[in-house]
Formats: structure tokens, C-alpha cells, sequence
């Protein structure tokens, strides 16, 4: 399967990269089989997330699923972006190989050990 032009798009131009300055949580998971690791940063006022940052660390669509993420919650409530799946992610980057779907799950992994942090 070739990746789209959106997940080239976002590997080229990643959205949201670095650290967040003055973040409420800061979250770093590693995927224990392949080593990609993910960091996410979050501000988050009231149960609204009003700021995400990532650090990818490992193989391309870590990079790609953590530009996508931020994308997808930033704005959201806690709530909201707890209900955001695997699946949704995986078509946001417009597909990834079975073979890569891990990075999806290692993303939302990381946001649901972010929010429960908070």
C-alpha cells in the first residue's frame, strides 16, 4: 500500500512538533517491540485542550500519527478527544499498512495516558 499524499503531506510539514512551553502534562510512551517512542505535551484549561506538541522518535508514521493527533485534539474537550480512535487516526493520515498501524496505537496510547495524568 503506498501512503497518500495527506501522510506525505504531514511527514514533510509536520504540525505541532517540539516541546510546549508551560504544558500541564507531558507524556512520553515507547512501543516495547520496534523502540518508536512518542512524547506529547499538553495544555489543557478548564477540560479543554487549547495546546498539543509531540516528539516522534522511530519510523515514519510515528512522526506522521503524532502531526495528525495534535491536529485531531487540540480544540477538544478531554472527553472529546478520549473518543477518538485508532481508526479515526489511521484515516485522517489517509491509510496506513496493517504492517504500521502500531503507530496509531502507540499515539493514542499516549493520549490516554496524557489525559489520565492531568
Amino acid at each position: 500500500m503506498p501512503y497518500s499524499q495527506i501522510f506525505t503531506d504531514h511527514l514533510e510539514n509536520p504540525r505541532n512538533g517540539g516541546e510546549l512551553e508551560n504544558a500541564d502534562v507531558v507524556v512520553e510512551e515507547t512501543n516495547p517491540v520496534c523502540g518508536d517512542r512518542l512524547r506529547l505535551s499538553l495544555r489543557i484549561n478548564k477540560g479543554m485542550i487549547e495546546a498539543a506538541r509531540f516528539l516522534a522518535y522511530g519510523c515514519p508514521p510515528v512522526l506522521v500519527c503524532g502531526s495528525a493527533l495534535t491536529e485531531l485534539i487540540q480544540g477538544k474537550t478531554t472527553e472529546e478527544a478520549l473518543l477518538v480512535t485508532r481508526k479515526q487516526l489511521v484515516e485522517s493520515v489517509g491509510g496506513l499498512p496493517l504492517r504500521k498501524q502500531h503507530a496509531a496505537a502507540l499515539a493514542i496510547e499516549t493520549l490516554r495516558v496524557a489525559i489520565e495524568k492531568k
